[in-house]
Formats: C-alpha cells, sequence, structure tokens
C-alpha cells in the first residue's frame, strides 16, 4: 500500500509539472508562505534497503531547494519572523521557513553549511530523550533489524506475525507491516517492549541509534549559538500526544521546553508535534501548545500557510521535502501549493 502511495504521489507530482497545472493553481493555492519540513540531510546511500528514505534528503537537494526559493524571490525566515508575520498581518511578501525535526547530528554537519551558503535560517525541533542518549528511534532500528534478519517471528499487540525477509522486497514489505502495527497500537509505550523484544533475538543494540545520530546537549549548545539556528522542541520522548492522557501530555510539552531551556540559556517558542498527523494531534494538542506559552506549533499535515492560519498559529502545516522525490522538477509544484491542493480537497485550512 505504501508503494503504491508513493507512486500515486509521484505520478501526481509529475502530472501537475508537465501539464503546467501548477501555473494555473499557484495565485489560488500558493499562500503566503511555506513551512518546509526536514529530518535528515547527509549525502546519498547506496543501501536497496532504505524504508526511511523518504526522512532524508541529500545536500545537493536541500541546496537546489534553497536556490529555487530565492529565485522565486521568497524571503527565507526564523520562526520568530513568521510568528510576527502572522501575528502582524504582514502578508506583503511570501516566506519560507525551513524546520528539521529529531535533532540529528547530520542538521550540523550538513545542512548548516548548505543553509550558510544562502544565509538562511533554520529551526531543529529537539527530542530530550534523543539528546540524552537515551531516546528510541524505533523506526530506525526496526530497519536495522531487519537490514541483518531473514526472518521475523513477533508478536504485536494482538497480531502474531511469520515473515520472510531474505530479499529486499520482502524486506520493503515486512517493515511496512511492522510499522504500520506499531503505530497502530493503543498505546504507542507498547512499542518499546515489541522492539526491544526484536533486538534481543536478532543482536541489535538500540540503546546506540540515538547517540549514533543526534546531537548531544553538549553539541545542541554551540549549534544553538550559531546566529542561524533556532531551537524549537518536539517532547521529551518523542510519544504520540494524542494517545498520552490530559497530563501527560502537557508534561511532555511543558517538561520539554523547560529542560531545553535550561540547558541552552535560551528562550524555546516553537513546538514540533511528534508524527505530527492526525492520529497524534489535534485540537486537544493545538490547545495545550497555546496554553503552555508556545508561539507556534507545527504539524505534519500537508498545506501551505495562509492569512487564516494567523487564528491557528498551533495547528501549522508543513511541506515535506521527502526523500523519495528530490528532482528540480517537483520543486516548482510544491511551492505552488498546486500538490497540496489537490490533496486537500482544494481547502486551505485544515485545523481541526
Amino acid at each position: 500500500m505504501k508503494q503504491l502511495r508513493d507512486a500515486v504521489i509521484r505520478t501526481g507530482l509529475e502530472a501537475l509539472y508537465f501539464s503546467g497545472a501548477h501555473h494555473l493553481l499557484r495565485p489560488m493555492f500558493a499562500g503566503i508562505g511555506t513551512i518546509f519540513m526536514l529530518h535528515h540531510v547527509r549525502p546519498r546511500r547506496d543501501n536497496p534497503f532504505q524504508p526511511n528514505r523518504h526522512l532524508e534528503v541529500t545536500p545537493e537537494f536541500l541546496r537546489m531547494t534553497l536556490a529555487h526559493v530565492r529565485s522565486r524571490g521568497i524571503d527565507i525566515v526564523t520562526a520568530d519572523e513568521m510568528h510576527r508575520r502572522l501575528s502582524e498581518r504582514d502578508f506583503s511578501r511570501r516566506f519560507a521557513c525551513f524546520t528539521f525535526d529529531d535533532g540529528y547530528r547530520d542538521n550540523r554537519d550538513f545542512a548548516l553549511p548548505v543553509m550558510r551558503e544562502y544565509d538562511a535560517p533554520l529551526t531543529v525541533y529537539v527530542a530530550n530523550d534523543f539528546a540524552d542518549g537515551t531516546g528510541r528511534i524505533w523506526w530506525v532500528t526496526l530497519e536495522r533489524i531487519i537490514a541483518i534478519s531473514d526472518r521475523i517471528d513477533s508478536t504485536i499487540g494482538d497480531t502474531s506475525i511469520r515473515l520472510d525477509t531474505r530479499t529486499v522486497e520482502n524486506k520493503k514489505a515486512a517493515f511496512i507491516q511492522i510499522h504500520d502495527l506499531l503505530r497502530a497500537l493503543p498505546d504507542d509505550r507498547d512499542i518499546a517492549p515489541a522492539i526491544s523484544e526484536l533486538c534481543a533475538r536478532h543482536g541489535v543494540d538500540e540503546s546506540a541509534v540515538s547517540r549514533e545520530l543526534c546531537l548531544s546537549w553538549d553539541e545542541l549548545r554551540p549549534f544553538a549559538a550559531d546566529p542561524l539556528v533556532t531551537i524549537g522542541a518536539h517532547t521529551v520522548s518523542h510519544c504520540n500526544l494524542a494517545k498520552r492522557n490530559e497530563q501527560q501530555a502537557l508534561d511532555e510539552i511543558a517538561v520539554s521546553r523547560t529542560r531545553i531551556e535550561a540547558v541552552l540559556q535560551r528562550p524555546v517558542a516553537h513546538l514540533a508535534y511528534p508524527y505530527g498527523d492526525r492520529r497524534a494531534a489535534g485540537p486537544r494538542e493545538f490547545a495545550f501548545a497555546s496554553a503552555t506559552g508556545f508561539k507556534t506549533a507545527v504539524t505534519t499535515r500537508p498545506g501551505m500557510i495562509f492569512p487564516e492560519n494567523a487564528k491557528h498559529s498551533t495547528a501549522l502545516p508543513r511541506i515535506s521535502l521527502n526523500g523519495n522525490y528530490q528532482t528540480a522538477r517537483v520543486l516548482p509544484v510544491l511551492t505552488s501549493g498546486a500538490a497540496t491542493a489537490m490533496w486537500n480537497g482544494f481547502r486551505r485550512i485544515d485545523a481541526t
């Protein structure tokens, strides 16, 4: 199903480009701004089994995106400046805001040098447990388990699975099935024991993943001091807030902010919801972000920024720079708003 979805998206993007429909839709759906969503930025890897490839782009594609945005006369702004424009209703110029989730080390090593070339600011949302080196980046761990295994036997929730993972195609199918089962668990805290059991069985050190991939607090201090960098919050444990009770969700949001501010000695005014889709962030979470004092909070719901979004600053949509679609043709389609207009049934605002 995921492979079919990717194929449909790719076909849709190509159709919008080659038909020229994005030119026609731009005046109505480009909006006043774009919040780009990224995760990893690093050189391309050749491994044929990369089920998380959509979460990474190359430095070259980031550079291509920045060049395209500049060529359109779009201002690249900080999260604070984006908030100012929304709150003061300053819509005289279109803007773009580049955001990076999770706090990966490659954001410092590969993304920041490219952003410097264009004097372009970036916002990096940090999950506390990842910076501690104790977080569970379970989707990467799952990839590593399947990569070295010829067979996966496990029970996820009420579902027993026995999967042949000898071929690349089988590995891809297994990843999608297990990933979807884990995301569907009623309590996302049940993901941890399920992954731990697989790690023990297949000899994967899950404790090393966040230390390997994410910036530590000691690394974040000089990174955060860079004038182009804004650090935002991404909760304590990168949990699905919608699956936590009210107090737990509030603590995940508020404690994350307090800890980052204490360690980095700078204010934290912007939040990204982990996972960020409808299953993870809705009106309750949007209200919590506002109540705890965040100026903005971003989802993973696809969409451009319109004047109406000023009333929903803790429910902002983003445009994913997806590693599966790293071509020059995709960029004018994305910045025209045509793709998200089609995806959203031509609704401009989705904050419910």
